[in-house]
């Protein structure tokens, strides 16, 4: 399994005065007449946990009678509409929707289906399977293989499976045998090996086949592989290898280059702020040696940025 984030290592925390009914009436507050008062709705909504969001949105509905979701949507707009509604959504059916979209939208959205599948832990991965087909009475396996081709489909078919390794010894002479040691490769095994992932057993794969073949698993996939099949294999090793490091990763490749990719940047911030944020920072200070504070302040503006930075909670500079 990708390696399972540390108890109360994210940046939000549950509020220890909670009080469902008063948050449900600040939030109404914000929103009645004209104008609307953005500002407590960020601070109200970064300082409660994804639990205590779904109790004052029962409680909304208890005391107005409206569904607190349609009325953000309709005050809010823009990336920091897109933020907010991802911090009320629980995050299986954030999940589950995420993939849904990712499937069924214009084009295949492979960035999404990677990023889930690879970071997610093996129970997680079960309890998406289940609610997709009770969300949308389809079988994800089956909506993802109509949608994808080759050994990418492959990988990501045995990765919603959540099949079990192979003894060490078998791994890494397979290994040394698809990658290194022969002309051409052989992607089957790539495929295989890493879809059966325990964390830890693959760390020690990895290990190995430095020793063996005197280059890093990461080098091997670049050189053989390409495309969508490269950045799932990519995924997989970086998230067995650490789940914060491939998530601070994401977040710089998010903001580098002209223009960001606002959609991974929201997913990250909204689906780790609560399970490994703080590692996620870390991390990213180490591998880019400045903070992610610094980077979220650069590249957003407004509401938008107020709330990411809420979220990131704290610079590292």
């Amino acid at each position: 399994y990708p390696s399972s984030p540390q108890a109360g290592r994210g940046t939000i925390k549950a509020s220890a005065n909670f009080k469902a009914e008063e948050d449900a009436g600040t939030l109404y507050k914000a929103m009645k007449g004209l104008g609307t008062d953005e500002d407590s709705i960020l601070q109200l909504l970064t300082s409660r946990s994804n639990a205590q969001r779904q109790l004052i949105k029962a409680s909304y509905k208890t005391l107005h009678g409206k569904d607190l979701i349609a009325d953000l949507k309709g005050e809010l707009g823009g990336k920091f509409e897109t933020l907010i509604v991802a911090l009320m959504t629980t995050p299986l059916a954030y999940d589950v929707e995420a993939l849904r979209n990712a499937i069924k939208g214009a084009g295949t959205d492979e960035t999404v289906l990677v990023e889930i599948l690879a970071s997610r832990t093996c129970q997680q991965i079960k309890d998406i399977v289940a609610a997709y087909r009770q969300e949308y009475d389809d079988s994800l396996e089956e909506d993802i293989a109509g949608d994808t081709s080759g050994h990418f489909k492959r990988l990501l078919v045995i990765l919603l499976q959540v099949l079990l390794l192979y003894s060490i010894l078998l791994l890494y002479s397979a290994l040394f045998k698809a990658g290194e040691s022969k002309f051409g490769t052989d992607e089957q095994a790539f495929v295989t090996i890493l879809g059966n992932r325990s964390a830890e057993h693959l760390r020690k794969v990895f290990d190995a086949y430095m020793k063996l073949a005197g280059y890093e698993m990461e080098e091997s996939i670049k050189r053989e592989t390409s495309g969508n099949l490269e950045s799932l294999l990519l995924a997989v090793v970086r998230c067995a290898r650490s789940v914060p490091a491939y998530f601070a990763e994401t977040l710089y490749y998010s903001m580098k280059g002209a223009g960001t990719d606002d959609n991974t940047l929201i997913r990250v911030m909204a689906t780790r702020s609560e399970v490994d944020m703080m590692d996620i920072r870390a991390h990213y200070r180490r591998l880019f040696a400045g903070s992610l504070h610094t980077a979220i302040k650069g590249d957003t503006s407004g509401d938008y940025r107020k709330a990411l930075l809420l979220l990131c909670a704290g610079d590292d500079e």
